[in-house]
């Protein structure tokens, strides 16, 4: 609700303010993930470090919503859990620029200030989405998820860009962090903004449908066809590890800089903004049968992504953040329609807390096989996709039944 004398807005420019804040937070935290790589190993960290970080962040970021998603729905604070989330990561990602200066302690500071970042994005994101997803009721689930997205991806191109500049013109790292305060500041003004003017209770009716059944614990007990796509999307989570490989290899291969490694990543992110914006439209006109992609996107991505020259590995990259862009829009888009609002933060957060274990699990054997073992994991993850079509089939085929 809506404070009282202030003009509600339209869905329409509810889904565009949620993306312009995420457009502005996503310059801090994707900025800061473009160099992650290499600025831990200019800290003194290995491959298997680098992997072991960026892919337990990345599992906090996704396992923790676990929790923050059944708080979510038995509170109903999700504008306070939102906002708590984007201040973590406006205060975590600048104060990453003092590590270099800590000496020993840099690299433990830098790997603890990144997880506490995604620990902000595991407590924001279940309650954002079920915000997003009731604004972007009236709209179109696929386009709301996908224009949000695709403006996600605007903040997460420039971020990196600006890194790189920063890089460039200094020719050290932590510089580029303090200057994404910025941005991050930004992102917490246009939220409060946003949270004077948006009813999203009034945006989305209640269902006709009766209320999800509810465990013994007290949470709501999500269907089966939700867990076999869970489970889909968690094999291709897998298979993507995280960026921070990427640019770890961009640079140990002498492939390029690390002024250019934020660059490709932004090139992978307007990748993924036009793969959200293109894979929601066809979601809502030809509906579910658009999620049959995302395995045959993630399986060719090592190969290419880990490869010895540059061109197949910027193609691999590419990929990469197409599928980047597919699941976190289009995905999110059928976990709406799967479970009642009742229960969705719940099952926002046990999507992620799947997605969560897959991304930690993958970072880590990537760092792990990446040094003497990248064809076996190559192969191990393209296989993994063509199991990932079983569970994806018998998702999709339930849901064109629901």
């Amino acid at each position: 609700m809506t404070p009282q004398g202030r003009a509600t807005w339209s869905p329409w420019r509810g889904v565009l303010a949620f993306g312009l804040v995420s457009l502005s937070a996503d310059m801090v935290y994707e900025g800061m993930r473009s160099i992650a790589g290499p600025f831990l190993a200019s800290l003194g960290a290995s491959a298997l470090t680098v992997g072991v970080v960026t892919g337990a962040g990345e599992g906090i970021a996704l396992v923790l919503r676990l929790v923050a998603g059944p708080i979510a729905d038995r509170t109903q604070r999700h504008w306070a859990l939102t906002i708590l989330g984007y201040a973590m990561t406006a205060v975590c990602v600048p104060l990453l620029a003092v590590a270099p200066a800590l000496g020993s302690l840099g690299l433990g500071v830098a790997a603890a200030l990144i997880l506490l970042e995604r620990t902000g994005k595991a407590l924001r994101s279940p309650s954002k989405s079920v915000l997003l997803a009731a604004a972007a009721h009236a709209v179109g689930r696929g386009k709301g998820f996908g224009v949000h997205k695709a403006l996600d991806q605007v903040g997460a191109f420039a971020g990196p860009l600006v890194v790189a500049g920063v890089v460039a013109v200094s020719g050290t790292i932590w510089p580029a962090f303090a200057l994404l305060a910025i941005p991050g500041a930004v992102s917490l003004v246009l939220l409060a903004v946003l949270r004077t003017r948006l009813a999203v209770s009034s945006v989305e009716p209640a269902p006709a449908a009766p209320a999800p059944r509810v465990a013994p614990g007290g949470r709501p007990r999500l269907p089966g066809t939700f867990h076999a796509f869970a489970t889909a999307v968690a094999v291709s989570t897998a298979g993507l590890m995280t960026f921070g490989i990427f640019g770890y290899h961009l640079v140990d291969a002498g492939l390029v800089s690390d002024a250019g490694v934020p660059v490709v990543y932004a090139g992978a992110m307007a990748a993924g903004a036009v793969s959200a914006l293109a894979a929601g439209a066809a979601y809502d006109r030809w509906n579910h049968a658009v999620l049959l992609l995302l395995p045959a996107l993630v399986a060719p991505v090592p190969a290419l992504a880990l490869a010895g020259s540059l061109g197949p590995v910027l193609a691999g990259i590419g990929l990469w953040g197409a599928a980047t862009g597919i699941q976190d829009s289009t995905v999110k888009a059928l976990v709406a329609d799967l479970v009642a609002p009742a229960g969705r933060a719940t099952a926002y957060g046990v999507f992620a807390a799947y997605q969560g274990v897959a991304a930690l699990v993958g970072g880590t054997v990537a760092g792990a096989l990446y040094r003497d073992h990248a064809t076996l994991l190559a192969t191990g993850i393209a296989v993994l996709q063509v199991a990932a079509y079983l569970p994806l089939v018998r998702a999709l085929r339930a849901a064109r039944l629901h």
